[in-house]
Parts: C-alpha cells; sequence; structure tokens
C-alpha cells in the first residue's frame, strides 16, 4: 500500500467527535484503492483523487453523527448505496453495527462484495433488488433502527423507498447535498402517509471545505400501510 498522508481525515473525523483505530484507517485506504482500480472499467464515482474521496465519501459518509447518535443502535439498511457510501463507511467505522447495502445494479453489488471480503468485514450483507420490491420482504420490512440513503431523488420519493425499512421509533436519514426546504415543505405529506414525522434537519459545511451538507431525519411513528411502497417506477414517476 502507497504511503498516503491521511492527517486531513484524522482532522475532519475530529471535528465530529470520531477517531478510528489503525485497523480502521488501513481499511477505509483499502476500500479507496479499490474504488479507484474498480472505477477504471466501471462508473462508480466521478470523484476520484485521494483527498476528495476521503473528504467527499468517506468524511460525508460520517457526518450522520451530526445529525443522529449511534450508541443504541443495532441494524443499519443503505437504500442505493452505489459504491458504498454512507453504509459500507459507516460499517468501518461502526464495526458493531448490523449493514445492509442494496442497490439496484448487480455490478455495483458484486464490487461491494469484494469490498467486504478484501476488508474482512463480518455482520455486513448485500442485497441486489429494488427497494420497491425488497420492502415488501417479510425479512426487511420494518426490521432496521435506521435507514440511510445518499441517493438522488427527491424527498417524497426517497421517503416511499426508505421508510418502509424502518420499525417503528426508527429513523431515515436523508443525506442531501442542497437547500431543501421546498422539498421538505413538498414531502410533509408522504412522510406523514408513511408513518412518519419530521424531526430535524442539520445544516452545516464539511470541516475545512465549502461542500455544504444537509441531513434530513424522519422520525418513523407508525407502521407503514400496505400500500406502501408502490409497485416499481411509481414513487419516482409519481411523487406521494
Amino acid at each position: 500500500m502507497k504511503d498516503y498522508d491521511i492527517s486531513q481525515f484524522v482532522k475532519d473525523l475530529a471535528a465530529f467527535g470520531l477517531s478510528l483505530t489503525e485497523k480502521q484507517i488501513r481499511q477505509f485506504l483499502t476500500y479507496y484503492e479499490l474504488l479507484i482500480e474498480k472505477n477504471k472499467v466501471m462508473n462508480l464515482t466521478a470523484i476520484t483523487e485521494f483527498d476528495d474521496v476521503l473528504k467527499k465519501h468517506f468524511t460525508d459518509s460520517l457526518s450522520l453523527v451530526k445529525a443522529f447518535d449511534l450508541s443504541g443502535v443495532h441494524s443499519v439498511i443503505d437504500v442505493g448505496t452505489g459504491a458504498g457510501f454512507p453504509g459500507l463507511a459507516i460499517k468501518i467505522a461502526f464495526p458493531e453495527l448490523d449493514v445492509t447495502l442494496l442497490d439496484s445494479l448487480n455490478k455495483r453489488i458484486r464490487f461491494l462484495d469484494d469490498v467486504i471480503l478484501r476488508l474482512g468485514l463480518t455482520g455486513v450483507v448485500t442485497i441486489h433488488g429494488r427497494a420497491e420490491d425488497l420492502a415488501r420482504s417479510e425479512k426487511l420490512r420494518e426490521k432496521f433502527d435506521v435507514c440511510v440513503s445518499r441517493a438522488v431523488a427527491n424527498l417524497s420519493t426517497l421517503s416511499e423507498y426508505c421508510l418502509p425499512f424502518v420499525r417503528t421509533g426508527g429513523v431515515f436519514v436523508s443525506y442531501k447535498s442542497e437547500k431543501v426546504s421546498e422539498e421538505l415543505a413538498a414531502a410533509d405529506r408522504a412522510i406523514s402517509l408513511l408513518g412518519g414525522s419530521m424531526e430535524k434537519q442539520v445544516e452545516f459545511m464539511l470541516p475545512d471545505s465549502d461542500v455544504f451538507r444537509n441531513l434530513v431525519v424522519v422520525r418513523k411513528k407508525r407502521p407503514v400501510s400496505s400500500r406502501y411502497p408502490r409497485k416499481a417506477g411509481l414513487p419516482a414517476k409519481e411523487p406521494l
């Protein structure tokens, strides 16, 4: 492995109150190398510079702690995980969590399987499929303490994808990169229909950067009606 300068990464995580062991740092560096290598033959990320990956993917993924305390959490599902952000990064930093990574593209799932194997991680599973279909599975529906998603979709659509996976009392956290006031107003009805309630939004800049972030926390108040999620494609085409 190359000799990387991780001083900024360590500083950024310290700003979130986080510190990693040497083993975890090595895992993140191996993850970076595997990501960049696979990205040569498959479109996983447009962000490839070392410092940018650490800040805009790894640190950003772990910014969850600014909005939600993970102590007491046992299970997390990442819907639309892509190259593993934020779910796999969360797993590395919080190895005690049981993490499920869900994505609709099998090539990405195979990449994640390889990373998980190479990093020697346990307590993390990958699932290939669409959220609309998988959220109806008895094994997954309303089984998770926390659902996270950095997927690019409006909040109404994401809520229909994600809230069905969350147990009553759990939370759905949506990672957003822009001001979301109008989006929140439009999503209010959908969140209510899906048994949720807007708890808070946390706006901040990633440490030592001009990267604006917005974490939206939705609390699951009651079970989701069996009508939701609607069939594949509808949540995106016709948001609630």
